[in-house]
């Protein structure tokens, strides 16, 4: 008797990689893409909908994070799986997916090579995470994070405003804004504002794009 297949929902606002992913499914006859999503909106819709076994998501969806895609499923479904498909190495973005309940995490570059045996992988229960990735995190498991706030300045410092400029957006004082970005030069062992921006980037703190 043959086993049922892995049923599957792509959710990614770039048409081009869901048509790859599709084909790379497509051709195994374990799998079975059964739905797909451009927006975070529609994953939940289409979740609910065709309840698949492993879900595969992009972070930088046009609507919401990913990462809020799978918080929300998971409080529905605990036992919904996920892969994390992403061009972001960053420790950060990677340990947010995984404290919300991906179990796996897999770069874009690496799709052709790695995707069906980390949906297997997932689906059996496992955990996928690249290798480099994982020096990232154990590399920076130590460090203390920027909070919520230092995020807010660095963000509007990477658009190129200044700390009056920033004070000005936040409701706070000059002052303020400095301590923060003294704090954030230390979190990131960062040598200047520019240097913090390209830290926070590398890592995941910060999606500019």
């Amino acid at each position: 008797m043959t086993p049922p297949r892995i049923r599957i929902l792509a959710v990614d606002d770039h048409a081009i990689l869901r048509e790859g992913v599709a084909a790379l499914i497509q051709s195994q006859p374990d799998l079975e893409l059964v739905a797909e999503a451009a927006t975070g909106a529609d994953a939940i819709v289409q979740h609910l909908a065709h309840n698949p076994d492993v879900t595969l998501i992009d972070l930088g969806l046009p609507d919401m994070s990913g990462i809020d895609v799978i918080t929300a499923i998971r409080q529905r479904d605990p036992r919904s799986r996920f892969v994390v498909l992403t061009t972001f190495r960053g420790d950060v973005q990677a340990l947010r997916a995984l404290k919300a309940g991906a179990a796996g995490y897999l770069l874009k570059s690496m799709l052709r090579k790695d995707l069906l045996e980390t949906i297997r992988t997932v689906h059996r229960g496992g955990k996928h995470i690249p290798a480099d990735v994982s020096l990232e995190i154990a590399t920076h498991v130590s460090d203390d994070a920027l909070s919520d706030r230092e995020i807010e300045v660095l963000r509007w410092v990477a658009e190129g405003s200044s700390n009056k400029l920033v004070a000005r957006q936040l409701g706070i004082s000059e002052e303020t804004v400095k301590n923060h970005m003294r704090g954030i030069l230390s979190k990131l062992g960062a040598n200047d504002r520019t240097h913090a921006v390209t830290i926070a980037i590398r890592r995941g703190y910060l999606d500019l794009r």
